[in-house]
């Protein structure tokens, strides 16, 4: 379904600040999957996932979507098979256009425009239904502005967006991050009642290892660029948080220091 074969990236080539981001990445994503994505700061997490989005092109190698060769892909032309939620609340919204305004937009991905009227009666409707879904009472919020918005409103309404047009793919870049811990956990919830609803696949980083075991069927952690761990079936069922730090000391050639701020 998605292929990433020998991926290789490099920013600031050839100067002081050269950093080798991902190193010779190969990995085949099945459809339906739900993968768990961790590693520590700069171990290429967000790069992988800005590979596969298109935000920049790889030095080396191939990467392969639904049958397509996304490879030279500009980001633009990649939407119509890639959704996408950030860390910020505030980046997957227009703030200055309504509820209905936003979700009739999302309502146009990966489809040519015109000039017709941009909501319809009949949107409305659904985009109500959809909205009642959240259990947030935006359904009758439609002709508010989303700036308005509190930030777990958004990113639940970004959620939405997201996968109104079921995706190929969804990335979600530590999409709870900036959420308080009763918010994030709505939208944790959210999410796992989306991607098993819809059968999507997913790619969600996280830096909370718990919810790496958690969720989803399989676990990928990344360290300096490179895949150290690749976890699925039984191996992840069975995992606990200290098996997994362990398996990443390990792979590092590390003893295994229990840190409790690794332990949230």
């Amino acid at each position: 379904m998605i292929r990433l074969d020998n991926i290789v990236k490099y920013f600031h080539r050839g100067s002081v600040n050269e950093v080798f981001a991902l190193n010779d990445i190969n990995l085949q994503i099945d459809e339906g999957d739900f993968i768990t994505v961790i590693g520590s700061n700069g171990a290429g997490k967000s790069t992988l996932l800005n590979c596969i989005a298109g935000g920049f092109f790889p030095d080396s190698g191939r990467i392969t979507i639904a049958g397509h060769d996304v490879t030279g892909w500009p980001e633009h032309k990649r939407a119509g098979l890639i959704s996408r939620v950030f860390q910020n609340p505030l980046l997957g919204t227009c703030p200055s256009a309504t509820l209905e305004q936003n979700m009739a937009l999302a309502g146009l991905r990966g489809k040519r425009r015109g000039l017709a009227r941009g909501v319809k009666n009949r949107d409305r409707q659904h985009f109500r239904e959809e909205l009642q879904k959240l259990g947030l009472g935006l359904e009758n919020r439609l002709l508010d502005k989303v700036g308005l918005l509190s930030g777990g409103q958004r990113q639940a309404l970004t959620m939405l967006m997201a996968t109104m047009i079921k995706p190929e793919v969804l990335l979600l870049d530590e999409h709870i991050a900036a959420l308080d811990p009763k918010t994030a956990n709505m939208i944790l919830n959210l999410t796992q009642g989306i991607v098993k609803g819809q059968k999507l696949t997913t790619l969600m980083i996280t830096h909370n290892m718990k919810h790496a075991i958690s969720f989803g069927n399989r676990l990928i952690m990344l360290h300096q660029g490179k895949i150290l761990l690749d976890l699925h079936g039984r191996e992840k069922e069975n995992l606990t948080v200290k098996d997994l730090l362990e398996q990443f000391y390990t792979a590092q050639g590390e003893e295994l220091a229990l840190d409790s701020l690794l332990l949230n």
